[in-house]
């Protein structure tokens, strides 16, 4: 993760770096243009203002007519001007020194140029700096020329005349300055990239630092000095932790509790086996200790079956197939099978309700009304009842079974569905339940994204319910 971290902040900065030189050198050479323009529009009106126009036009002239002396052979090539002349001459040449001044008619034809012979030149009236040096008076133009490393500024003025006066000025290009940048460019970058290494080292170093810390001691998070943002993360992982331990703890009761209950009628089992086997027991007591043997078989037999299936209610991760079904169906068959188990204990079990269909699995549903149905008949008092009621309310499917039994303390509601978890752990096994039965309700309403709500006291009864969406 740290190289990560680091690498990405050593490319952010390079791409920082990287755009902000070229950015910086965009603007800088837009200044410099503007300069440059604004340079030649002074140096042209100063030009103008001065009256050296008229040198430029005189030189002009002197030197058509020297062209055309030249043509008749009247003067030699090489003759020197007179000392009047010569001195225009020298003073408009130096006008041009750095500058090169080109003095053009309305009609576009070019009447002067400083630096070429005006003979060959062609028509500049589609110039457009000369287009709107006559439109609107002044006007300006950049070019680039072919080999891209320099550009020629262009400022024009329209004179009193109708002629116009352009003065250009050659300037290297931005890829030309750039270019010639390059050793102090890498220079300077090259040391902001050793700077933005180290950088990055460091704030990775110390956003990591926190987080290093919260890992290497999960019990402190909360006192520790990290993130807000980290703390719903750190509080979740606490969380998960805590749940982690608890449930290996109930793991290890769980082990404890199976082991516990399976050596009970294994022990019976064997010891009335033993006593028969010996021949220590006749008659009646045969009898007697075979009855014993197949009480404790069928209670293994039960703790077997209901280990068995709670943990394929943990362990299955597979969606499971529902149907449609109708729940007050589920509850008059499991009514019609606990009704001789209810009249032995002289319990009145009644249902209530009308037809009301659900989504589920018909087996899970099953093992959940019989499981709160066989409870509610075993943990009750002679002489009293159980009201199982199915029914609509806004909406929603309710399932209730009610009794008037022992109920169950309020210290111990929050246990009891868990798995082996007896409140009266006399009277549980006097019952022959396994106390896996509820723990295999919580699993089923889960499955069905159903609630339950429990509510008991102790002496008056018990009731809970179930809410199907």
């Amino acid at each position: 993760m740290k190289k990560k971290i680091n690498r990405q902040l050593i490319f952010i900065s390079v791409l920082a770096v990287g755009i902000t030189l070229l950015m910086m050198a965009a603007v800088f050479y837009r200044i410099f243009q503007i300069q440059v323009i604004e340079d030649l529009r002074l140096f042209t009106h100063a030009l103008a203002q001065s009256g050296e126009t008229e040198l430029v036009m005189l030189s002009a002239d002197r030197m058509e007519e020297n062209a055309q002396e030249e043509v008749s052979g009247t003067v030699e090539p090489e003759k020197e001007m007179s000392g009047a002349n010569v001195s225009e001459t020298d003073k408009a040449d130096r006008i041009g020194d750095s500058v090169r001044i080109t003095l053009i008619s309305a009609a576009g034809q070019v009447l002067y140029d400083s630096n070429a012979s005006t003979g060959g030149m062609d028509n500049h009236a589609e110039r457009p700096e000369v287009r709107d040096a006559l439109k609107n008076g002044e006007g300006y133009s950049i070019r680039q020329s072919s080999t891209m490393r320099k550009n020629t500024f262009y400022y024009t003025m329209r004179l009193e005349d109708g002629n116009v006066l352009r003065v250009a000025r050659e300037a290297h290009s931005l890829w030309s300055i750039l270019y010639r940048s390059v050793p102090a460019l890498m220079a300077a970058v090259c040391a902001l990239l050793a700077l933005c290494m180290f950088l990055s080292h460091y704030l990775t170093k110390s956003l990591l630092m926190p987080i290093e810390r919260m890992a290497a001691d999960m019990d402190c998070m909360e006192e520790q000095d990290v993130y807000e943002e980290l703390r719903p993360f750190s509080r979740t992982i606490r969380r998960q932790h805590e749940a982690i331990l608890k449930n290996a703890d109930v793991r290890q009761e769980f082990s404890a509790n199976v082991s516990h209950e399976l050596k009970t009628p294994l022990t019976a089992i064997s010891g009335y086996s033993e006593l028969i086997g010996n021949g220590m027991a006749s008659g009646p007591d045969v009898l007697r200790f075979a009855a014993e043997i197949h009480k404790s078989a069928n209670r293994l037999l039960m703790l077997i079956d209901d280990t068995i299936r709670l943990s394929e209610l943990d362990t299955s991760d597979k969606q499971i197939p529902f149907e449609k079904i109708d729940l007050y169906v589920i509850v008059k068959n499991c009514a019609e099978m606990l009704q001789f188990k209810a009249e032995e204990r002289n319990v009145r079990l009644t249902v209530d309700g009308g037809a009301c269909v659900i989504e589920g699995d018909r087996q899970m549903l099953e093992e959940l009304v019989y499981n709160l149905c066989d409870n509610a008949v075993c943990y009750n008092n002679p002489g009293g009842s159980v009201m199982i009621t199915v029914r609509r309310e806004e909406g929603k499917k309710m399932l209730r079974v009610k009794d008037t039994g022992i109920g169950i303390p309020e210290e111990h509601q929050e246990r009891i569905f868990e798995r082996f978890y007896r409140v009266d752990k006399s009277r549980s096994k006097s019952t022959g339940g396994t106390g896996l039965g509820l723990a295999i309700v919580k699993h089923i309403v889960a499955v069905h994204h159903a609630q339950m709500t429990l509510y008991s006291e102790p002496g008056k009864g018990t009731e809970i319910g179930i809410v199907f969406e």
